[in-house]
């Protein structure tokens, strides 16, 4: 356990600009990084599991989490809601604990309320007209809910200079490469602050627990 609060990773993109792909291909490398269950009220996408990709909720339940301030985020995304439950967050990064938020702009700026430490990570799409081509042969969406996605896409791009680093998905193994020496670059700062303040404390002749 370390002697540092942990990092909290927040990774923002558009649907379909490949933020679910690489986050998960950063997790199976690191250990060390944990992933946030965000809660929703739409259906389970096929392959979707219960409490692993998502803790799906009716929207009484939602609801009831959100008048009870329990969520450190939630936004209505395309009809549906998302939201993070705070109590898990706060006692992974209390304990020293890295955590990794997949999320949308609107949680983005909620969490940041919250956590102003937080390493954010913008990923883009290269261009409307590709985002567009995933959605489509990603093949779970109508041609209506596509259309939908890329109108949002265009508002949620505006947001990525919001975040401290950006990420152009282009070539998967470039933009995972680029996502770890965040991750990696994120850790270092952390842990030289803490490095450097027990040194200082050190000097003064005063021992810290």
């Amino acid at each position: 356990m370390k002697n540092y609060p942990g990092n909290v990773f927040m990774v923002v993109a558009p649907s379909g600009a490949g933020k679910s792909s690489l986050v998960n291909a950063l997790l199976s490398e690191d250990s060390n990084i944990g992933l946030s269950i965000s809660c929703t009220t739409r259906a389970p996408r096929p392959g979707e599991t219960n409490n692993v990709h998502y803790s799906f909720l009716t929207t009484k339940e939602f609801e009831k989490l959100k008048n009870n301030n329990e969520l450190l985020e939630w936004a209505k995304v395309h009809d549906n809601y998302y939201g993070t439950p705070k109590a898990y967050v706060q006692e992974r990064v209390n304990n020293g604990q890295d955590i990794l938020l997949e999320i949308d702009w609107q949680g983005a700026t909620q969490v940041r309320e919250q956590f102003p430490e937080v390493v954010d990570i913008f990923i883009l799409p290269p261009s409307i007209e590709i985002l567009k081509d995933r959605l489509q042969k990603r093949g779970q969406d109508s041609a209506e809910v596509i259309e939908r996605r890329i109108r949002a896409a265009g508002e949620e791009i505006q947001h990525a200079d919001e975040c401290e680093y950006v990420i152009i998905n282009d070539d998967f193994s470039v933009a995972l490469q680029q996502l770890q020496q965040i991750v990696a670059v994120s850790r270092l700062r952390f842990a030289c602050q803490a490095k450097r303040h027990e040194k200082l404390f050190h000097n003064y002749g005063i021992l810290k627990a």
